[in-house]
Parts: structure tokens; C-alpha cells; sequence
């Protein structure tokens, strides 16, 4: 379809040379442009009729410019036919907005363009979803219609900022003397935690290829190479489930490895790309609009026990002020027999608080208790601390509630002093094996500043998290395994893993190994490498991987460490995450152009999808499908 209105100005456009569907973009006119004729090309975004009058936004990907079609101009009976969306071409003159009609919020809203001649270069169907405003509607349908959801102006935006955010990047990573290089995407299946997604080889029957995990191995036998110094806006693939801070089947990360180096020499190269590149994009949430935020200037290391005991988590969000202590003694004989027995009893028992300042109400604490019955806890025990005034809670000396009737005063007001609260402030209580119950309260440490608007919502908060566990135990086949990235070093090399008899002993070995965290997301995990054959073989033997499976698994890279090795290290921060709190976001989805739905598929081009019988043949691939009925 395309129907025109012709006049004067397009005619005396196409005299003049004009380009054929536009002079401008729908973002470049201002108040110096009045009075020349111009030519725009872009979507409808929205018509109003004002009384005859007839309003037309026209949007492209620089902005919007108001278009004015009275009944006298000849564009007049085209404009009436415009709809939503429709691509359209006009010609018309630069005119300042009527007073009283200029909009501020548009670059281009002192002034609008009279129509002579419009062209509908394209019609659009009734449309599935609305691109005008920022109505929600179900994820699925703006999946199966993600053309038209990119279309929307916050959408839109997200993914130009996640572009002007990767450009940065790679300009600040070759300032620091990086150089970018780019690793094979069909390689070697291997054992890294994760899924792989495999590609079966048509010249080789019976055998596949594996999209990479990461390029883990490639950076590493970059450095045994001899670069020195890599980096790559690199493409990941994992066959895993999606979560609002993961994206099924791939995502980005800046993938950088260094050549002798020790760990502080990664954080001295890696703190300020990101503390720069924080600080450049630090009010683009909102569109742009947000309110810039201070970023850390020093990122403070914190070992992995210490934000295990603190904040109940090896990713803490350090705008939540809250940090817990160990109160075991306090309780240790103690009136309240629940949590006596246990001390009593269990040599790792432990009495953990979370202190939660202004949270002294029992209303407040009611309902802390009835939100961990809900996760399926007991409960939460609870010392609140109120002026006795009268009420409920009078007399009440050295604090209210059932514990403190129990542990009596002096215990109270000891741990009111541990923690440094007072009157009018609270205490929560965890009980246990903290290895079995810190997760639960670093999610009542995160629950209770929410809860009482603790957080600090206008910063990013950093922090390094570092000396994670070489190992962990594998409950379910009782043993030793990796906890973390099986090629890293361990701290006290060949002679710690030697020295390390016992399980305890072994599974209190660190490793150089450590995240990058900010507001509570990781953003990356990296390491010092392990760059000596003869620890990697010790080190993959206590995790119960012989040498024929080191060898059949990782061949190259054992090979390549046999002639000559440089201690090297790095670290893999997630260029999804990075835009996500970068443009105040909280689903990964929203900053990434053709993402998959929560089951891992691509709606907009059908994917995954069936093959043809005569592919699976080229393959030498036979199905074994589940059966249904079950």
C-alpha cells in the first residue's frame, strides 16, 4: 500500500535534490530549522484530532517531531488514513509551536512540522501489543512480538545504553593495555559446572562439537602463547534454567586474562574499568533521567568467611547497613533451653543476630517471625528494645519479648552493647549449624532492611569477595569436589594440597579465587590460574579425577603447561548484569535485544525447533524421544 498526498513542498523537495525519504532525522529539528522545508521518515507513534486539527508523533530511532495537518493542506486526507505504526514519509515547513504548546521534554518540542505531502511507505496490522506508553503485558506475547517490543522508548533505550556501555568497555580495556582477541565457539565438551549445548559433526559421525561454557581454556593458552595481555567481549553458552539475574542458552561477559600477575594486580587492573565505567553511566537509569550515583572508590576485599558470618552471603549487598554477629555466648547457660541445648549439645552449634535498628515494635517483629514460618523455618527468635512508658510492654527491663523474659536483663543489655543498638531498635536470632541455616539469615538480613528502608537505593555499592574454598563436600556422593573453578591455584601451592591429610583439613584450604559484587548482584568470579602441571594433577586427584580423566578432558591445556607457563590470572565480569543495574532494570531480559523465555526458547523464531529426517541422517542421529504418556 502506499497512497500520497502531493503538493508543492514535495515537489519542490525533489527539485531541490532532497534524499528520498528523508533531509532529517525525527530527532534533529530545533528553532534554527524554522522556516526550512524538511522531510522526515519514521513510524506513527500516536495521532490526535484536536478539532480538525490533526496531530501526528513521529518517531524513528533518534526522537519524536510533532507533525500538524490542517483540512487546508493537501496531506490532510493522508493523515486522516495514518495509524499507529505505519512507516510514513512527510514533507512539510519548519514552524515554531504555538504558545502555550511547546514541550520540554522533547529535544524537538519547540517546534512541529506542517505537512504538504505524506507517504505511506508502509500500513500496519491492528498491533498484538501496544507500543505507545509502558503498559505491562505478558512476558510470552512481548517475546512472540519482540520487533514491536524494542520499539517501546524504555526498551529502546536499554539496549542503545547496553551498546554505548560495551564501546566504553573495550575503550577502557585497551587504555589499560589490553589487546582483543576472539576464541573458537565450536570447541571441546568439558566439565564446568554447567550444561553444555552440543553440536553433533556431520564429517566426524558419532562425535560433537560443544559451544563454549567460556573461553576459559583460550585465554589461558593465550597467555602460554605469549600475548601478555587479552580481552574479549565474549559470547557464553550454558544449557541451563533461567532466573531474572541469568538468561537461558548465552550471554556476554568481558573476558580478560593477564600474564604475571598475583591477585592484586587483577584487581589493580580490573577496579578502575569498572569504578570508570560506573561512574560514566551512573545516572542512565530512568532513560537517562536517573539521578547519578556515587560509586565505591575503593572496593574492599572481604574474605569469603567473613561475608558468610556477616551478611549470610558470598554476594552481600552492601547498602543494607546490617551486619550479624555471632551472640553464642550470650546464650551459653542461659535461660532460653531452646538454644542452650543446642550449644550444649553441638560443638558447631552457633547463635547468630541480625540487628534491625527502628525495628523495635512487636508488630514489627510479629511479622518478621510470621515471614520466616512462611520460608519454612520454626520461626525467628526476637529481643525488641522499648521505652517503658507503660502498655504492653512496661516494665519490661532490658528488653521485650520471650527471649529476653528468659535470658534475663544483663544478657539482653549485653547483647544490646555487642551489637550497638538501643531503645527503640531490634534483634532477630538464628540458631544451628550455620553451614545448614546462613543462607536463611542472610535472606532475613536482606528482609529486615527492605522492611525497614535501610538500603540505600541511590549508590552501587562494590566489593571484592576473595579467599573462596578450594573445596567443598558433595553431599550426594559424599566426597571431596570443587567448589569453585578446578583451574585455579591454591593458596600454599603443591605443599598445601600435600600438607592436607583430613577432609576438615582439606575443605579449609583457600584458593585464589574471587568475585566482583555490587548491590547485592556478582557480577563476575575470576582466579589466579594454576599454572604448574604437577599441582593440577594433585589438585584434580583429592577431587577424585585421575590422570587419565585430567588428561582426557584437558589434554591441551596439561600439554601446553609442560613448555613453559606464566603465573596468570583473571576474571570474567557479565556484560548483562553490568547493563542491568546500569540502567536500573531487575530482569535480564530487558537489557538484551532477542532473549529467550523462562523455558529456554527463542518465540519469535520458533527455536528450538525440529529438523528435517533428512539433517538427522546427514548427522548419523537417531531420536529417542520420552515417552509422553507418562
Amino acid at each position: 500500500m502506499a497512497s500520497s498526498a502531493k503538493g508543492a513542498s514535495g515537489q519542490s523537495a525533489a527539485a531541490e535534490g532532497m534524499h528520498r525519504y528523508r533531509s532529517h532525522t525525527c530527532g534533529a529539528l530545533r528553532k534554527a530549522d524554522v522556516g526550512k522545508r524538511a522531510r522526515l521518515s519514521g513510524w506513527v507513534h500516536r495521532v490526535r484530532d484536536h478539532g480538525g486539527l490533526l496531530f501526528i508523533d513521529l518517531r524513528d530511532h533518534y526522537g519524536i517531531t510533532q507533525v500538524v495537518a490542517d483540512p487546508d493542506s493537501p496531506a490532510f486526507r493522508a493523515a486522516e488514513a495514518v495509524r499507529s505504526e505505519w512507516v510514513i514519509r512527510v514533507d512539510g515547513k519548519v514552524r515554531d509551536r504555538p504558545e502555550g504548546t511547546v514541550n520540554p521534554d522533547l529535544p524537538t518540542g519547540e517546534i512541529e512540522l506542517f505537512a504538504a505531502e505524506i507517504e505511506v511507505l508502509s500500513a500496519a496490522k491492528e498491533l498484538p501489543v501496544p507500543v505507545f506508553g509502558d503498559a505491562e503485558y505478558p512476558e510470552d506475547l512481548r517475546l512472540k512480538y519482540r520487533f514491536l517490543d524494542l520499539r517501546r522508548e524504555a526498551l529502546h533505550k536499554n539496549i542503545m545504553l547496553r551498546n554505548e556501555i560495551i564501546g566504553s568497555i573495550r575503550r577502557r580495556m585497551r587504555e589499560a593495555g589490553f589487546f582483543e582477541f576472539q576464541t573458537p565457539i565450536l570447541t571441546a565438551s568439558s566439565p564446568e559446572g554447567a550444561r553444555d549445548f552440543l553440536v553433533p559433526s556431520r564429517i566426524h559421525p558419532g562425535k560433537f562439537y560443544a559451544l563454549p561454557q567460556a573461553p576459559q581454556q583460550f585465554k589461558q593458552l593465550i597467555m602460554i602463547a605469549g600475548f601478555d595481555r587479552y580481552f574479549q567481549i565474549a559470547p557464553c553458552f550454558r544449557d541451563e534454567d533461567a532466573r531474572a539475574d541469568r538468561s537461558p542458552g548465552e550471554f556476554y561477559q568481558l573476558d580478560l586474562e593477564m600474564s604475571f600477575v598475583e591477585q592484586e594486580d587483577v584487581f589493580a587492573a580490573v577496579e578502575p574499568v569498572m569504578r570508570g565505567l560506573f561512574e560514566e553511566f551512573a545516572g542512565s537509569a530512568e532513560g537517562g533521567q536517573g539521578k547519578a550515583k556515587p560509586v565505591t572508590q575503593t572496593f574492599p576485599r572481604i574474605p569469603y568467611d567473613e561475608a558468610i558470618a556477616k551478611y549470610g552471603s558470598d554476594k552481600p549487598d552492601l547498602r543494607n547497613p546490617i551486619v550479624m554477629a555471632d551472640v553464642t555466648e550470650h546464650f551459653r547457660g542461659s535461660g532460653f533451653k531452646v538454644f542452650a541445648g543446642m550449644i550444649e549439645k553441638d560443638p558447631k552449634a552457633r547463635v547468630w543476630a541480625i540487628p534491625a535498628p527502628g525495628g523495635g515494635s512487636r508488630a514489627f517483629c510479629d511479622r518478621m517471625n510470621a515471614w520466616a514460618i512462611s520460608e519454612g523455618q520454626p520461626g525467628l527468635g526476637y529481643i525488641f528494645w522499648r521505652a517503658a512508658e507503660g502498655g504492653q510492654d512496661a516494665g519490661e527491663e532490658g528488653g521485650a519479648g520471650p527471649i529476653a523474659k528468659n535470658i534475663g536483663p544483663e544478657r539482653a543489655g549485653a547483647i544490646l552493647k555487642q551489637l550497638g543498638l538501643k531503645v527503640g531498635d531490634a534483634a532477630f536470632f538464628v540458631a544451628g549449624n550455620p553451614a545448614k541455616f546462613y543462607k536463611f539469615a542472610g535472606e532475613a538480613r536482606s528482609k529486615v532492611g527492605r522492611e525497614l528502608n535501610l538500603i540505600d537505593e541511590n549508590k552501587f555499592e562494590f566489593c571484592w569477595i576473595v579467599d573462596f574454598p578450594m573445596y567443598e563436600w558433595n553431599e550426594e556422593e559424599k566426597r571431596i569436589d570443587f567448589s569453585h573453578n578446578p583451574f585455579s591455584m591454591p593458596q600454599g601451592g603443591l605443599a598445601a594440597l600435600e600438607a592436607a591429610k583430613s577432609n576438615e583439613e582439606l575443605l579449609a584450604l583457600k584458593a585464589y579465587q574471587y568475585d566482583i559484587v555490587c548491590n547485592g548482584v556478582e557480577l563476575s568470579s575470576g582466579a589466579i590460574r594454576n599454572h604448574l602441571p604437577e599441582i593440577m594433577y594433585k589438585a584434580f586427584a583429592i577431587a577424585g579425577y585421575g590422570p587419565e580423566v585430567l588428561e582426557a578432558k584437558f589434554g591441551g591445556m596439561l600439554k601446553a603447561l609442560q613448555y613453559g607457563a606464566p603465573p596468570h590470572g583473571g576474571i570474567a565480569p557479565g556484560i548483562d548484569r553490568i547493563v542491568m543495574l546500569l540502567a536500573g532494570a531487575t530482569n535480564l531480559r530487558d537489557v538484551i535485544m532477542f532473549p529467550m523465555n523462562q523455558q529456554a526458547q527463542d518465540l519469535l523464531m520458533g527455536a528450538p525447533s525440529e529438523v528435517a529426517p533428512k539433517q538427522l541422517r546427514e548427522l548419523h542421529i537417531r531420536l529417542a524421544l520420552p515417552d509422553k504418556k507418562g
